[in-house]
């Protein structure tokens, strides 16, 4: 497995207000030591929602620090419950995390270097700023959101970065031109994006179209994000009479695996397709919020990845493995 879960204890040291919407949370472990992490480092936080256990997956804001790991969770009512419990947490309650771990691979000798953050993507692509910047690197930042209120690190962004900073807000009328932006870079450049599924789908798009090859657009993702709003939809189990519902603050696999019908997963992330299943039948939509299948796989509804995507309606799927383990 390329994710090896290491749970730890840890502290809620201190918290700040980025945004309205955006707090910061500082955590440090009880065994903590400073050293330096990938650019791309998430952790995950063990969580409880409507008095369940969960996790949450959380992108490490910024290089390491002596301080602690800071992380920052935009509250907002499409979420499902875990923006809610961070924001009702107080400095010194008791947390579980994991260790840092990150997919997002950084080629350093890439002569030009352009980074992408839509709204609360800014967490992991603050850090990738923050080292390209020290050595010295061809860099440019665009950085999209709706409102200039909403851009949570501006002021840190702009001391380190200048007119390297492009800051697009939609309600100013300066939207981010993709197509545009990436016509416009010399062959070679690294991409690095982070920002919702439907601007990643967009970001690949025009990447390809401008003539780039598709691994030099590289990503950090947050499953949260969909096509559709995180509403409850029902699973049904192919060749049996079980029907299982999915609230909003729970995943498929989840459910599906409290429900004794043990699905394997890893990265929980919607990035390495370990925890995809069969779709037989869909009475609805399916959101694939993952990036692993294509845009022609996920067309056809053949699979779906059970940790981050759903639906809208009823799907039925094949897990393989009975409950009575038949």
């Amino acid at each position: 497995m390329r994710f090896i879960e290491t749970w730890t204890p840890a502290t809620l040291v201190a918290t700040r207000d980025l945004t309205p919407s955006v707090r910061e949370f500082l955590i440090k472990p009880d065994q903590f030591e400073a050293t330096a992490y990938p650019v791309g480092s998430h952790i995950n936080v063990s969580v409880t929602i409507d008095g369940l256990p969960e996790t949450r997956s959380y992108s490490l804001v910024g290089e390491a620090s002596p301080q602690g790991f800071r992380i920052a969770v935009r509250r907002t009512d499409d979420s499902r419950g875990g923006s809610r419990y961070m924001w009702s947490l107080q400095p010194g309650a008791r947390l579980d995390i994991t260790r840092p771990a990150s997919l997002l691979a950084v080629d350093w000798t890439r002569d030009n270097y352009c980074l992408i953050a839509g709204g609360i993507g800014i967490t992991p692509i603050l850090g990738a700023a923050q080292a390209l910047a020290r050595r010295g690197a061809d860099v440019t930042l665009h950085y999209a959101v709706r409102s200039r209120s909403e851009a949570a690190y501006l002021g840190d962004l702009a001391a380190m970065l200048g007119d390297r900073l492009v800051l697009h807000v939609s309600e100013e009328g300066s939207r981010l031109d993709l197509d545009a932006l990436f016509a416009s870079l010399p062959r070679g450049t690294l991409a690095l994006f982070c920002g919702p599924m439907r601007m990643l789908d967009v970001a690949r798009h025009a990447w390809i179209g401008a003539g780039h090859p598709l691994p030099d657009l590289r990503y950090e993702t947050f499953g949260s994000s969909g096509t559709l709003p995180t509403e409850t939809f029902r699973v049904r189990l192919k060749d049996s009479a079980v029907e299982l519902e999915i609230p909003r603050e729970r995943s498929m696999l989840d459910v599906l695996n409290a429900s004794g019908f043990e699905v394997i997963s890893d990265c929980k992330r919607g990035e390495c397709g370990l925890c995809a299943i069969d779709v037989v039948d869909v009475d609805g939509e399916i959101d694939h919020r993952d990036v692993f299948f294509s845009d022609h796989q996920k067309q056809a509804n053949q699979k779906i990845c059970a940790c981050v995507s759903r639906a809208r309606g009823t799907i039925t799927v094949d897990t393989l493995l009975r409950a009575d383990g038949v």
